[in-house]
Parts: structure tokens; sequence; C-alpha cells
């Protein structure tokens, strides 16, 4: 076990000694101070006093700091989450491949199947320290732009419409976070099955995001609306629920049931690539 410990400890490293690990961190940074400009413009500012007041609720009350980190988090979350995990991903295998180190390490006696899970387990805790980086600098950078108050939840797409008070509010946003990462750990399991492959870093990121950008757009199409419930984003999307006045505890465990299978599926094809692939050429 400890040696175990000792080469997860030294898979970290190698994953935060890349300087693309931290392009994620500074991407989501920059994006967080433009939403926020923007959303002073006086048409954005505009619309949103429109939506919460003719509700009946105060618009000074519920836009506050936090609803603008929700907002961030909702926009930017999952799409350029996936973008970045996809990126780290991607890169996990098939860069020490193509850098020559794997093949360094292999003639070490530990197991293949050691490299690939502890591999695996980087890139899974690296999800939800992305996932809370983006929580914590959103809601910091909300509270120090519009200060504290109320929550405003507005999600079309998956029909929630809520707001609460600070307290409530606060501990929703929070218990979202573990639940976005575990929704983007299914796009860190694909990018991780692909960079098994005998792939270029690239192509693996690529066909990753491919995927998940495909699967997006039809679960867009108004006539696959029957066929919501076999999408990925359709699933990785119900961290929102954790918003809805009555939480559907029952609707969160069947979409993450679904989401470990499918996260257990690309562990298992990707750790069986890897233990078939021939190093040597």
């Amino acid at each position: 076990m400890n040696l175990f410990l000792f080469q997860l400890g030294g898979e970290f490293k190698k994953l935060f000694a890349r300087k693309r690990t931290y392009v994620g961190f500074g991407a989501f940074l920059l994006m967080e101070v433009l939403v926020l400009f923007l959303l002073n413009r006086p048409q954005p500012m505009a619309h949103m006093r429109r939506l919460i007041e003719q509700n009946g609720y105060g618009f000074e009350q519920y836009f506050s700091g936090l609803t603008l980190a929700l907002m961030i988090l909702m926009w930017m979350g999952m799409l350029l989450g996936s973008v970045y995990l996809a990126l780290v991903a991607g890169d996990v295998v098939a860069k020490e491949v193509e850098e020559g180190t794997m093949r360094m390490m292999l003639c070490r006696p530990v197991t293949r199947l050691r490299i690939g899970i502890i591999k695996y387990i980087a890139c899974v805790a690296y999800t939800f320290v992305l996932v809370g980086f983006i929580g914590a600098s959103a809601l910091l950078a909300g509270l120090l732009y519009k200060g504290t108050g109320g929550l405003f939840v507005f999600a079309p797409a998956e029909k929630i419409f809520a707001l609460y008070e600070s307290g409530p509010g606060m501990w929703r946003y929070w218990q979202s976070l573990p639940m976005l990462a575990l929704s983007l750990t299914t796009v860190t399991s694909l990018g991780f099955m692909f960079s098994c492959f005998n792939v270029k870093p690239a192509t693996a990121t690529i066909a990753t995001l491919s995927i998940i950008l495909f699967d997006s757009i039809f679960r867009n199409i108004p006539y696959f609306e029957s066929l919501q419930g076999y999408f990925m984003t359709t699933r990785m999307a119900t961290w929102q629920r954790v918003f809805e006045h009555h939480v559907p505890w029952w609707c969160l465990v069947t979409d993450y049931a679904y989401l470990l299978g499918l996260d257990a599926t690309f562990l298992i094809i990707g750790l069986a690539v890897f233990e078939r692939r021939d190093f040597k050429a």
C-alpha cells in the first residue's frame, strides 16, 4: 500500500509539473472576469431585472455574488471543463508514450494494470481539483464584485427556476460542486480511454471532445427529445437538479449510476488496450 501511495504521489508531481495542467485554471480566471464585466452592461442587467421582478422578487436582493457565481458555473463549467479535462486526460498516457518515458516505466517491476489505475486516479483527482477551483474562484469573484445576497437559479434546459435566501443558497451551491465534478469525470474517463490507444495526445483530446460535442448537439435537436435519456450530456447535466426546491434524489442516483457505468466501461477498455499494447515498436 505504501508503494502504491508513493507511486500515486509521483504521478501527481508529474501531472502538476506540466504547464498545460494549469491552462484550465488560467482560462477560467480570465473568463470569470470577462463574464462579470459583460453582465454589468445595461442590456444583460435589464434582462435579469425583468426575469426576477416579473416573478415578484427584488432584483437587488437576488442579483448577488452568489447568483453570478452560479451563472459562471452553469455557463462555463460543463463546456470549458470538458475542454481542459480532455486535454489533460488525453495526455496522461499518450504523452508519455510519445516522449519515450513509458518504456522506462515499464522496465521497472510494476504491473501495467497498476500504472494505468494510478494514472486514472490522478486524472479523476485533477477533475475534482479543477471543479473546486472553478467553484471557489467564481464565488470569490462574484462576492467581491456584487456582495452577498440570495441565490437566483434559472436553468431553462433543465426546467429549473428557484430562489433561495443567502444561507440555503450557499449550501446548495457547495453541494453542486462535487456533483459537477462527478459529471465531468465521464469526460476524464473517455479521455483516459483514448489516451491508452495507439494515438497521438492531440488525437486523444480531439476524439474525446468530438464525442462530447456530437452528443450535446444531438441532445439539443428537438426531434430527438424522446431519446434524451440515452445521451451522456443529458445525464451529466443532472448536477443542476440539486437546485430544485425538492431535490429528486432518486433521479440523481439513477443518472449517476448511468454515468459511473460509462466511467467503468471506458476505464476497463482503456486498461485492456494498455495491457496489450506493444511499446517496443
